[in-house]
């Protein structure tokens, strides 16, 4: 994005992008040699300047210098704060040009970085509390399954796909009637003579993970498996162009480890659920405050 005619000529030249570098040189000079006027005693109680109107918290600027004296082996005095204040005050005309240009609303990266900025203060603020033994034990109490190991399951399947001349329904008829039959307990392989077709890949045999049988049927049919007790047949689920019934043959359950193994994993589930929760009532603030025009996307 090009700037604006008549913009200063400092936004115009390619090496504005190298005042980071050249910035502690310059201001050493501005700010020890002239130092500035004096505090105006019109100043915000909380900043220590104010750029077009708009202050400089003190809290920032004690933030920077702090940061400054971390990475530094002395104290800092009254010049270096003087740098410090300078680059701030630089960084914040950058910010407010930048917003004059549109870069906020326009460049890709920059309302990316805005974004990602905000979404992870949401986050961190969230995330900073950090939970009781009570309420670590009651998450592991209601969450068990989700920190137990794979469990395995072992499924006879059945495919029922639409064939030349047959329209929709017929097809799912066949599948209903494999369950009716299947359920009634005739045998696989006289269903699979009489209503079914045949497998495009054959399922391995034996006690599979969820994860590897849900390559074989996708997501749908395998948690309609899941759901099932060892014996169980399902009703016909649509997948991938073809309908599926599934007969639970052996499950093996994963193993829950004691809180003691898992407790680092929890607490980290749980500031994780924790920070997505408060970011969609953030959001949700957001859009109830907000005037949000849209047209209805077309199919």
């Amino acid at each position: 994005m090009n700037p604006t005619p008549g913009a200063p000529a400092l936004a115009r030249r390619p090496w504005l992008l190298g005042l980071g570098a050249t910035l502690g040189l310059a201001t050493a000079m501005v700010g020890i040699l002239e130092p500035g006027p004096a505090a105006n005693a019109l100043l915000p109680d909380d900043a220590v300047a104010t750029i077009n109107g708009e202050p400089l918290s003190r809290e920032i600027f004690e933030r920077a210098v702090g940061s400054l004296a971390a990475d530094s082996r002395n104290p800092l005095g009254a010049p270096e704060r003087q740098r410090v204040l300078e680059r701030l005050i630089d960084e914040e005309l950058l910010v407010q040009r930048a917003r004059e240009l549109g870069l906020d609303r326009h460049e890709g990266r920059v309302r990316a970085l805005l974004v990602r900025a905000l979404i992870d203060s949401i986050l961190a603020d969230a995330e900073a509390d950090t939970p009781d033994d009570a309420a670590v034990q009651t998450f592991y109490e209601e969450n068990r399954d989700y920190f137990a190991s794979t469990a395995r399951i072992a499924v006879e399947t059945h495919r029922i796909g639409q064939r030349a001349g047959e329209n929709a329904d017929a097809t799912r008829q066949r599948a209903m009637e494999a369950t009716r039959r299947l359920r009634a307990g005739e045998s696989a392989t006289l269903v699979d003579a009489a209503v079914a077709d045949p497998q495009i890949a054959a399922i391995p045999t034996g006690l599979l993970p969820a994860a590897k049988l849900r390559q074989y049927l996708g997501p749908t049919p395998t948690q309609q498996a899941l759901r099932l007790a060892v014996g169980d047949v399902s009703d016909p689920v649509e997948s991938g162009g073809s309908w599926w019934v599934v007969r639970m043959l052996e499950r093996e359950p994963g193993e829950i480890p004691p809180l003691a193994e898992v407790e680092d994993q929890i607490r980290a589930e749980m500031r994780r659920r924790a920070g997505e929760s408060a970011l969609r009532r953030y959001l949700d603030e957001l859009r109830a405050r907000s005037d949000v025009q849209r047209e209805t996307p077309e199919g």
